[in-house]
């Protein structure tokens, strides 16, 4: 019929319908300027007569990637699909992933996330009729069947790392941002515009300890340390140095290296001397303090990206200011490699208690601060428990074998779907006598505000913190803790293997491994499993085998994008790591 050919259109009472329109090229069927839609509604798409899943998912694929063109900015695309098809664990009964239409993976084709979920409900819908089950004017099974809502999700750029500028009296410095932190250097979480959750966080804590002890806030210091700058830390936190974001600075003359000779967006950032000593930065091994150093030795810089709260510990109870007896505080970001783990994240934000009190009252004053803190976490996470939730163990403290030591943990906590076993949210270092104050013995209480937010609002994935959707924030209501609501439901997962032959002289070292790899899936892959180890019989080098998860939490990730990753990946392995890929 040629009504199937070419689109009709008719006036209604004031609406337009139009018959014979392409699913899959909707942008041909209208008018420039009436190609924004808010809402687009497919109910039971299917490619007539007994088309297998392949040619529907095909179908479905299409189509998101034709509403892609004609889709408003914040505008949704319903589809409604029978009882299974859509594969998603809202399905009762779930289908097998192989067996079903994977709506979600096809979505994302479209530039499309899964946002909703609903029963379909034809009531709904004064009139509608469900007719053309296998091109027949017969109803599809609508008893159990889902509306699947998707909206735009923001584009997966495959970018350049950025470049910062550094502006130290009238001289600039310029480095750029480690592959693997893209997108978290200087995003001001914490600063006072800011209504992100882990600002809340930090200011609730805040509060809690200035209602029992002084209290002095204190200005964070800037998240750059020359080289030497850790060495501040307590001994058994020696695996944070060693995974600490080395970097170089760069001046004018050697700035084109970053940029690649080409203009570039800079931020810049704004650095008092007394924040940055590039003094030490830049000083020739085995050159004395007093002496001037040469020009040329001012055209680079070893720096590192702060790996803790704990290396300015020093400067703060040496400053002329400090007070025995109050409490002082800073909070802000910190950086260091890590392996890819749930609830483990190579950036996330610190805050620091330090407490001076006289030697002679150590035990009293120790267990006040203990208890306190005890306290006070406890407190914030019985009173804003979601429900749902159970938080079956209270805040634990676990001596370490310093014996004067302690980390915080949460021996069980269960929000969600998932549940954190054993996680540690933070330390207690006891220090010694200082030589400007001899009588006082000191206490740091560090912990991470990521998990701690994480934890208060069931946010079972911490790479959402740092996303750059406004949805996010848009969860949190000022003065209420109410359950996080993802915006991206049911990401599909892309599992790839991958193998490569060691080199017996070079070495080989996990963590760089996992920090490659999640510089080049720009954090999308969100577990490395090892699988097996092979020596060759004859030759006798060593082979290792690896299974790589990928998976987004607030991004349409298409299976084309993790393929060119996993290759990307082969090929950085082997020139950074000196690996030979099988």
């Amino acid at each position: 019929m040629d009504i199937y050919r070419k689109p009709v259109v008719l006036h209604i009472s004031g609406t337009e319908l139009r018959f014979g329109v392409d699913c899959t090229q909707l942008a041909d069927a209208f008018e420039l300027h009436d190609r924004k839609f808010d809402r687009i509604y497919f109910n039971f798409p299917h490619c007539g007569r007994k088309a297998g899943v392949a040619k529907n998912r095909e179908l479905l694929a299409k189509f998101f990637q034709s509403c892609a063109d004609v889709l408003a900015e914040e505008g949704e695309v319903h589809v409604a699909l029978c009882r299974g098809q859509g594969g998603t664990p809202a399905d009762k009964p779930r289908r097998e992933w192989h067996n079903s239409w994977q709506v979600v993976a096809m979505a994302a084709q479209g530039g499309l996330i899964l946002s909703d979920v609903l029963p379909f409900s034809s009531e709904a819908v004064p009139g509608y009729k469900c007719t053309g089950y296998k091109s027949q004017n017969k109803s599809f099974h609508v008893e159990g069947a889902l509306n699947h809502i998707f909206t735009r999700s923001l584009p997966f750029k495959f970018s350049q790392p950025r470049i910062f500028r550094i502006k130290l009296g009238d001289q600039c410095f310029f480095f750029a941002e480690p592959e693997s932190l893209a997108g978290k250097l200087n995003r001001g979480f914490l600063e006072a515009p800011s209504c992100h959750p882990t600002k809340n966080i930090n200011e609730k804590l805040i509060a809690e300890f200035g209602k029992v002890f002084p209290l002095k806030r204190l200005k964070c210091p800037f998240f750059l340390l020359p080289e030497g700058g850790t060495s501040v830390l307590p001994s058994w936190n020696d695996d944070i140095l060693s995974a600490a974001f080395w970097i170089n600075l760069e001046d004018n003359s050697n700035s084109e290296s970053l940029t690649g000779g080409t203009a570039q967006d800079m931020e810049d950032l704004i650095v008092s001397f007394s924040e940055l000593s590039l003094s030490k930065a830049f000083r020739a091994p085995g050159r004395d303090d007093n002496e001037e150093a040469p020009e040329e030795i001012y055209s680079q810089a070893k720096v590192c990206l702060r790996p803790s709260l704990l290396v300015h510990v020093q400067a703060v109870i040496q400053a002329p200011d400090f007070l025995p007896g109050s409490l002082h505080v800073l909070s802000g970001p910190v950086f260091r490699k890590c392996h890819i783990l749930p609830f483990t994240m190579p950036a996330f934000h610190e805050i620091l208690f330090i407490l001076g009190f006289n030697q002679n009252l150590k035990d009293s004053c120790l267990q006040s601060l203990l208890d306190h803190l005890k306290g006070i976490l406890n407190h914030l996470f019985t009173h804003t428990l979601l429900e749902g939730s159970k938080l079956s163990s209270s805040v634990e403290f676990i001596l370490q074998p310093t014996e004067k030591d302690y980390v915080l943990c949460i021996k069980s906590y269960n929000f969600g779907s998932d549940d954190a076993k054993g996680l540690i949210i933070g330390s207690v270092t006891i220090s010694a006598s200082s030589i400007i104050h001899k009588d006082q013995c000191f206490v740091y209480v560090s912990m991470n505000l990521d998990l701690l937010t994480m934890l208060v609002w069931g946010i079972s994935d911490w790479r959402m913190l740092w996303t750059y959707d406004n949805r996010f924030l848009k969860n949190f209501v000022p003065g209420k803790v109410e359950p996080f609501i993802s915006y991206s439901l049911y990401p599909p997962c892309y599992v790839h293997d991958i193998s490569f032959w060691l080199d017996e002289k070079k070495g080989f070292n996990e963590l760089e491994f996992h920090t490659v790899a999640r510089a080049v899936s720009q954090d999308t892959i969100i577990a490395i499993q090892f699988l097996s180890r092979f020596q060759h019989p004859k030759t006798e080098q060593v082979s290792l085998c690896y299974r790589l998860t990928y998976q987004t939490c607030d991004k349409a990730l298409t299976q084309q994008q993790v393929a060119s990753m996993q290759s990307q990946l082969r090929k950085e392995i082997q020139q950074r790591l000196y690996v030979t890929p099988r």
